[in-house]
Formats: C-alpha cells, structure tokens, sequence
C-alpha cells in the first residue's frame, strides 16, 4: 500500500486530506511541522509528501531542499500563498505539484494518483531490515534513524551484500564485485572490511539481522527483510 506524509499544521485541513487519502485507499502518516516532518519523512519513507509551506520550526522550501538532497520521493506542495513566483519557487526547488488554498480535497486525491503514476519507484530501492534501511539510490546507510557514517569502500561492500541478503559470497567474489577485477591487493582487505562494518552496525539488533561468517565458505548479509 503507498503511504502519504501530510505536513500540514492546520489540524482540521489536515484530518480532511488524511479522510479523503484513506478512502482513496493510502496509508497516512501526519506531521504538523518542520522537524516533525523530517523525521517522520526518514522513519516511515513514504511513497509520497504533501507538505505545506508555511510551517512552525522549518518551512517546506527547507524541507523540500532536504528531502531532494537524498531522494526523488514525490512532493506536493500546498500553500495559501497564491503568487505565481511561489509556485516557480516550489516548482524550481523539485516539487512535482502545487496546490494552492482553499482546495477541493477529491482533487489533491486526483493530483496525488497522477504524480504517483509518473513518478519512479523509490520504494524499491530502500533495502529495509528492521532498524537498518540502506538506500541503494543516494547510498544513505541509517541505523535506528541515525545515520552512520562509512568509508566509499565499506558502504560499497555493505550496498553489494544488501542486494544480495542470504546469499554467501567468497573474498574472491566481493572483491570481483566491489574492488574490481584489476584489484592487486590483498583479499585480507575483505576482512578487515567486514570488521569496520560490524563494528559501525554493533546497536543493529541479532533478531534482526547480521553480517555473518560461514567458515570454509564467505560471507553474507543474513536478515529479515521488512
């Protein structure tokens, strides 16, 4: 089911919008303002963001500047403000839409429905096991909505084991596929890799998943996709 994040702080227009997204058959998640919005927008990954202009703690020029630094996940943007500049402004910062104020609610559910048609599936490159979510596209690695920090050569390992959960690769195998074929150091380098990527995920819980060794074998990204 594609999931909407309303930031609207006006709580009667945006108990209306959410009325009409889950009679349209969306899953809907609110934020009443800017920082709310942010974190809600990295915890639930939605397929789409109605979002407001003019909010209490970030605006959403601020928030749809944040949004594109890391993602192509839809926006709309919805605001009294009339001005055609605020609509370029809107358009120009990466917006798909823009619904100015007073609205029809059946035609931001229409709006919605077009955007999402057109739009390209972000979804599928969000690789999500429990608290760990590796974005495959802006190659953004977050533990517990905290975002950690890895070296290019680490996170590409880690990006290569996350397409390819449960399946168990050699050293010779990650460095074919991550250091490339003319790589002349040596296979240790897997190790001491799959060392600092334990190391940097040590809060990510077992139940959950890990980076397991198989003795004689390799390693892979044993988990529970969800």
């Amino acid at each position: 089911m594609n999931s909407i994040l309303i930031v609207e702080d006006e709580i009667p227009i945006s108990q209306v919008l959410k009325v009409y997204m889950q009679r349209a058959n969306f899953e809907v998640v609110q934020a009443f303002d800017g920082e709310e919005a942010i974190n809600k927008f990295h915890e639930v990954n939605p397929s789409l963001v109605i979002l407001d202009v003019m909010l209490p703690k970030k605006n959403g020029w601020e928030i749809l500047k944040e949004i594109r630094q890391e993602s192509t996940c839809p926006v709309i943007m919805l605001t009294a403000l009339g001005d055609v500049s605020y609509r370029l402004s809107g358009l120009n910062g990466g917006a798909d839409d823009y619904i100015p104020k007073p609205f029809d609610a059946e035609e931001v559910v229409a709006r919605v429905q077009a955007v999402l048609r057109r739009a390209p599936n972000d979804q599928e490159k969000i690789k999500k096991y429990g608290q760990l979510q590796i974005n495959t596209m802006s190659h953004r690695v977050t533990l517990n909505n905290t975002e950690i920090e890895l070296t290019p050569r680490d996170l590409s390992l880690l990006l290569f084991l996350a397409e390819h959960p449960n399946q168990t690769f050699t050293r010779d195998q990650l460095i074919n596929n991550v250091w490339g074929w003319e790589y002349e150091g040596s296979d240790r380098a897997v190790d001491l890799a799959i060392k600092r990527l334990r190391k940097a995920l040590q809060s990510w819980p077992e139940s959950e998943g890990e980076i397991k060794t198989l003795r004689g074998l390799g390693y892979q990204l044993s988990a529970y996709k969800k």
